[in-house]
């Protein structure tokens, strides 16, 4: 079973006041690089997950809508057709058919788990969960909302008890349980039961936290929900809120093979034989798990980032990877000839006209590619173990030989030339992207970016020691004699970027460096510890991006002011075009600004 994610409910809350503060700031919603939207989040999130007729069945929503997964094993996973792209919540089985329920009022059926059918539901509100028991399917969901089926075809909406959202709805011993969050702040959480599905009765909460999960077992009925929060009922009438040993968001619970197991935020697991004594049991993640469940003698949790962990006894986990679904990390984006191009894990190339809608092509390569650029009509992008690879149109893509197997981690193009860095001092340049020569470094410390601005290249990077380490600088007029300049920062030099007869180059803890003319360097105030990863320069402004979803922005390069991010995950490049700035990260994440 599994109910709206504690994850979600917080989401929401941040969504809510972003919002409204975006609109009191009606003065500057225009303003490029100020406001910050999620165009492709970087996850995935495995919602539910149920068991029936010899199969696991999972719903997951992402960046390209909802999807639908099966499992004989619990261990290998395929995909199947959805008919919706709404967010699916929750799924259950019964009488020889699972269903699924959504956002909008969605509702799915299939007798297999291979073939979908939308059904019409009669209501537009989200549903969040559904089970089935006593021949009859129970669904629910916001507004106190409670639809019953037969056959899961059709559906009917049965009178409201409550105005508070339902985020969780059980069987067991001849009674339907549903609970769910208070729509008040001072009100304690619902609890509803009902022997008939039709008929509810209120009963009275021990708790204000929200209850995310219920289930039945052992004679006994245990809901959970925030802050570890644990009741317990033998009949469902009577509720004791129970001691719990973990803080964390408790997602869900279920129970199977004599045990009782609940999940939840920072990957918490906990189990009980009885339901009065529980143990926190050491997880392989620290992701949310969203949902658990037990059949064919396993028990299987599924989570944010498509997070699965499996169990033959609720004690001993471990994770599996859902293949081919994870969204690779992006590590560089550029823009030119009306069409962005970000690259990054895997090989992974995207295109994009709008920064929008991205469009992924086959590159031919499964090593990581770290940068790309754009000149003489060529597209270059470098990566891992030396790889290079060009294209006329961003679409096609040729693999061409660097005579190096250090991972090159950036290529610029000025002056008739492209000069691409990396690993121990490694400095490649070629006239056409063909043919690349290696060029004397005068270091072994690694490069990691390198920008082109009022005749001359710059180069930064690290010594790649923690303790001992040094920013390092080097700058060269033609690509090919570069000489070391004195870095005035010990931090490492992670990206640079040229604008407004500036150099900026940005690192470790909030590192940002500057310099008129690439030789002498200056410090300046950042307003932030996070690592910085990568800079760019458009329409006036510098716009700098890093960990935990940083966004810094500068007219200037000195008066650096830190904006909103949708994301808390990592940045790892920026680039200005077509009017808009786009930062790409990991996990596939993209943001524009405006």
């Amino acid at each position: 079973m599994k109910t709206l994610r504690p994850y979600g409910a917080r989401l929401l809350v941040v969504l809510l006041l972003t919002l409204a503060a975006y609109n009191a700031g009606a003065s500057s919603r225009s303003e490029v690089g100020a406001t910050w939207t999620l165009r492709v989040p970087g996850f995935n999130h495995l919602n539910s997950v149920t068991y029936g007729n010899g199969l696991f069945v999972a719903v997951r929503d992402s960046p390209s809508g909802s999807a639908i997964y099966t499992s004989r094993n619990g261990r290998s996973w395929t995909e199947q057709p959805s008919p919706t792209t709404k967010l699916l919540r929750d799924v259950a089985y019964g009488n020889g058919l699972f269903v699924v329920v959504g956002n909008e009022g969605t509702i799915l059926t299939s007798p297999d788990g291979v073939r979908w059918t939308a059904r019409a539901s009669g209501t537009g509100n989200n549903l969040i969960s559904v089970t089935y028991g006593n021949g009859l399917f129970v669904a629910v969901g916001d507004k106190g909302t409670i639809l019953t089926s037969l056959d899961g075809a059709n559906w009917t909406q049965r009178s409201l008890r409550t105005n508070d959202p339902l985020l969780a709805v059980t069987y067991g011993n001849g009674l339907f349980v549903a609970v769910g969050g208070s729509a008040s702040l001072l009100g304690n959480s619902p609890i509803l039961t009902s022997r008939d599905g039709v008929n509810w009765t209120a009963q009275i909460s021990p708790t204000r936290e929200s209850l995310w999960g219920v289930a039945y077992g052992n004679s006994l009925f245990v809901a959970v929900g925030s802050k570890g929060t644990i009741l317990i009922s033998p009949e469902g009438a009577n509720w004791t809120d129970w001691p719990s040993p973990t803080n964390s968001w408790l997602s869900s619970v279920t129970y199977g093979n004599g045990l009782f197991v609940a999940v939840g935020s920072d990957g918490a697991i906990l189990t009980s034989q009885n339901g009065f004594i529980w143990a926190a049991q050491v997880s392989p993640t620290k992701e949310e798990l969203q949902s658990v469940t037990y059949g064919n003698g396993t028990f299987v949790a599924v989570g944010l980032r498509d997070t699965i962990l499996t169990s033959p006894n609720g004690v001993n986990w471990a994770q599996l990877a859902l293949e081919g679904n994870a969204m690779k990390g992006l590590y560089d984006v550029v823009y030119v000839n009306n069409t962005f191009v970000a690259v990054g894990e895997g090989g992974t190339i995207l295109t994009s006209r709008d920064g929008v809608r991205w469009t992924a092509r086959a590159s031919g390569t499964g090593n990581n590619l770290i940068s790309v650029t754009y000149g003489n009509g060529l597209f270059v992008a470098v990566g891992n173990r030396g790889t290079i690879l060009t294209s006329r149109d961003a679409v096609n893509w040729t693999a061409q030989a660097s005579g190096t197997s250090y991972h090159l981690a950036s290529v610029t193009y000025r002056n008739g030339l492209f000069v691409a860095v990396g690993w121990r001092g490694t400095i490649l340049t070629s006239r056409d992207g063909v043919n690349w020569m290696p060029q004397a470094s005068g270091t072994s410390y690694s490069l990691s970016s390198v920008a082109y601005g009022n005749g001359l290249f710059v180069a930064v990077g690290d010594d790649g020691t923690i303790f001992t380490s040094r920013g390092v600088i080097l700058t060269s007029q033609d690509g090919v004699n570069w000489a070391a300049q004195i870095s005035p920062t010990t931090k490492w030099l992670r990206g640079v970027a040229y604008g407004n007869g500036l150099f900026v180059a940005v690192g470790s803890e909030g590192t940002i460096l500057t310099s008129r003319d690439g030789v002498n360097w200056m410090p300046q105030a950042s307003g932030t510890s996070n690592w910085l990863s990568g800079v760019s320069y458009g329409n006036g402004l510098f716009v700098a991006v890093g960990g935990e979803g940083t966004i810094l922005t500068s007219r200037d390069g000195v008066r650096w002011m830190r904006r909103t991010s949708p994301t808390r995950d990592w940045l790892s490049g920026v680039a200005y075009g077509n009017g808009i700035f786009v930062a790409v990260g990991e996990r596939g994440t993209i943001l524009t600004s405006p």
